[in-house]
């Protein structure tokens, strides 16, 4: 036991790369698989190099962004002081952002080649058994899940160490374990950097060719969805990948940074004696998702179905839950081992096990949120329904049916959050709601498995349907798909509901860096910093969802082009210009991503130091509000539309009369579908990119804007002389004026 305590720190990145060496055992055996006939491996390829040839035209402009910002890192680091106040980073920092950005393209990367890989794959295993093809999809996604959580392990876990030796760290709450720490949010930084962009560029591209392949091709040809006469069907399932698969990746993997490194720099602040050198609440956060990878790994071992009558659903829910349990069984004997018996952070006192009970906290509304957003989403729910009786009176109740169950959707989880945020509180603090977002993205690997799985299916259906393979091949393709819609909504309701915890995490762990004791909404500037950071979540969304009806539009046009100007496309005798439609989603992507980027970047940075900290507090707290409630209510709304659409292929039941694909209400389903598409897949699931970013960015330039404690007393009796010249004047109630001279 002694020798486990003195060598904890090297087990961390050791468990990440157990995770990478499983992964790699799982991808080795979804390549093994049969990848079907030459018709379909041709079909497949196509997919893999449009998926390619986009991650490399989004490399080239990244890496030319991960440059200059390395750069100004770099400079930073060599600021020694400001104010008056010593600066505690090094020009490392850069390093740690560049290693942050390579790790998070790379997560990507791993998982778009495992899905390109597993897709055609699955759609052969669909010849033989419904079983055999959730095994080989879900095997690829969790190819993903683990990559993504390996790498995030392994980087952070092995950086600490190295950054550790590199600043002679001796002491936990010395100046040199803040250095480290401080140079250590690089690799968050280029992490949810890269994440934003692979984000917004994937869902940009996935729902221009989504939106032009279904308007030209379902509505205008009357042809399925994925039929090979459909010039836009390759860039369609090119953009599963890029966007659901790479972009999701990215996503999650800053997500899990982020809230490790969030309860790290909190963790720094307790002054604890234990076994690990003080350093037990820093180390806690990284072994508990460490461990997480393991309870992932056992929790796939029970995703597997009998027959072709099982439930997918219920099989991908035990495998869930079962990560879950584990996880939770370890944090206690994690805990108790780990921690000594009474901590304290910023005069908040509590016991070792109410950290647990934190934990516990964020197991529980990370499990809650992704069963509401299951409900919401899920084909045969009430919710879902609604849309579908609606459809039968046209496009528009289709649509305000749609936006009425978003809207709603977002009750039940901000009540969920709400609560868990003061129950983690009350039990341990800030640092109970930082480890309850860490305790949530534990099973990060499991979650992304699931997640995965979906694009995979939903490629593996649009092989089948180009293939033109038995209908039975198609209707397990299409079962997996249809749960992968779900799942991929419930994906991203647990990534909303991380970011909501992590961003407070990481706006606790500024408002210490910054030296400001609170955010006062009282102060107009504060008040004003408040609106503005409200607004922005909406001027992002409306950027994405600009930015994809621009690249629909033109996708629309070459894909009408290629029907008037190629005879025989519909009879089978021509090959459609694929290429074409994949170059018009790539360059469009990158293009319009550049924007909503720089807005989540720079926005901080200005506000910052023009306006100072405090004002800064403001709008990240506008941020995280709007951009919370934005993010479940596009992702819900957009799931449920789809799924209302999906629901018309094996029949509904409107008024005692049945319908089916090709009927009026069906059409009026794909125009909602059409419309929550860059609801769900390019301006929702950015949101929680969004909101973590700008906080991280807000940490990152804290210790340059921080003020004082003389100063900020000052500025609280500035404001002090004015209320009592308010007073005087009658301009201020006498309550509000006792108020502030109470403070």
């Amino acid at each position: 036991m002694d020798f486990l305590q003195n060598n904890l720190i090297y087990v961390i990145p050791l468990l990440g790369l157990v995770g990478i060496l499983v992964m790699a055992v799982k991808s080795a055996w979804v390549n093994k698989q049969d990848a079907g006939d030459a018709n379909m491996q041709e079909l497949a390829g196509y997919i893999a190099d449009g998926a390619m040839a986009f991650l490399k035209a989004e490399w080239k402009i990244l890496g030319i962004f991960a440059v200059l910002a390395a750069a100004l890192l770099a400079y930073s680091g060599t600021v020694t002081e400001v104010n008056g106040k010593e600066i505690h980073s090094s020009w490392i920092i850069s390093i740690s952002f560049i290693i942050g950005a390579v790790f998070s393209a790379t997560a990507g990367y791993i998982g778009m080649k495992s899905a390109t890989k597993a897709n055609v794959r699955t759609t052969q295993a669909a010849r033989t058994s419904l079983k055999q093809a959730l095994k080989v999809s879900f095997t690829g996604g969790t190819v993903m899940g683990l990559g993504v959580a390996g790498l995030a392990v392994l980087g952070l876990g092995g950086l600490f160490i190295v950054f550790l030796k590199y600043f002679n760290v001796i002491n936990a709450n010395s100046n040199e374990m803040r250095t480290a720490i401080e140079v250590l949010t690089g690799f968050s930084l280029g992490a949810e950097s890269i994440a934003l962009f692979a984000r917004v560029g994937g869902g940009i591209y996935t729902k221009a060719a989504d939106v032009g392949a279904d308007l030209v091709g379902k509505v205008e040809a009357g042809i399925p969805e994925d039929d090979v006469r459909n010039p836009a069907t390759i860039a369609d399932n090119v953009g599963d990948n890029v966007g659901d698969v790479a972009g999701m990746g990215a996503d999650l993997f800053g997500s899990y940074v982020a809230t490790i490194l969030a309860t790290m720099v909190l963790g720094q602040e307790i002054v604890v004696t234990d076994n690990f050198g003080g350093m037990s609440p820093i180390l806690l956060p990284m072994v508990i998702c460490g461990l997480g990878i393991i309870a992932s790994i056992i929790g796939t071992w029970f995703v597997t179905i009998k027959d072709e009558k099982s439930n997918v659903q219920n099989a991908l829910n035990l495998g869930n839950w079962s990560s879950i349990i584990i996880t939770a069984v370890v944090s206690f004997v994690l805990v108790k081992w780990m921690l000594p018996e009474n901590l304290s952070l910023r005069g908040y006192e509590f016991s070792s096990i109410n950290v647990f009970y934190a934990i516990i906290v964020g197991l529980v509304v990370g499990a809650i949120m992704s069963i509401v957003t299951e409900y919401y989403t899920a084909m045969g729910k009430g919710p879902v329904n609604s849309i579908i009786q609606q459809s039968s009176t046209g496009h528009a109740t289709n649509i305000i049916a749609g936006l009425s169950v978003g809207m709603k959707s977002t009750v039940i989880p901000i009540l969920v959050l709400a609560g868990g945020i003061m129950a983690s509180y009350y039990f341990a603090g800030l640092y109970g709601v930082a480890i309850a977002a860490a305790g949530m993205m534990a099973t990060t690997a499991m979650q992304l498995a699931i997640d995965a799985f979906g694009p995979i299916a939903d490629n593996a259906g649009g092989i089948a349907e180009m293939s033109q393979l038995p209908p039975e091949v198609r209707e397990r393709t299409d079962n997996l798909d249809a749960v992968g819609n779900t799942t991929a909504a419930t994906g991203k309701g647990f990534a909303i509901a991380s970011a909501a915890l992590t961003s407070l995490a990481l706006f606790a762990a500024f408002v210490g860096i910054a030296g400001i004791s609170a955010i006062d909404i009282y102060k107009a500037p504060v008040l004003a910093g408040l609106f503005v950071g409200g607004m922005i979540p909406f001027v992002f969304s409306a950027l994405c969802i600009q930015a994809v009806g621009k690249a629909a539009m033109d996708m629309v046009q070459e894909v009408r082009r290629q029907f008037r100007e190629i005879p025989g496309i519909m009879e089978y005798k021509a090959k459609p210009e694929y290429e074409k439609c994949v170059a018009i989603s790539t360059q469009a992507s990158i293009r319009e991503m550049l924007l909503p980027g720089a807005i989540a970047l720079i926005t901080p940075v200005i506000v910052g130091f023009i306006f100072g900290p405090e004002v800064l507090g403001g709008l990240l707290a506008g941020v995280t509000v709007s951009g919370v409630l934005m993010g479940i209510f596009q992702s819900n709304a957009g799931g449920a539309w789809d799924n209302a659409k999906k629901s018309f292929e094996k029949g509904v039941e409107i008024n005692g009369e049945m319908y089916y694909k090709k009927s009026e209400p069906h059409k009026s389903s794909v125009t909602g579908d059409t419309v929550g598409d860059p609801f769900k897949d390019t301006s929702g699931p950015s949101m929680n990119i969004l909101i973590k970013l700008m906080s991280i960015v807000s940490l990152v330039i804290a210790p340059y804007i921080s003020i004082n404690a003389e100063q900020s007393t000052s500025a609280l009796n500035q404001l002090g002389k004015h209320q009592i010249v308010a007073k005087k004047n009658g301009c201020c109630s006498v309550k509000r004026s006792c108020l502030m001279e109470k403070h």
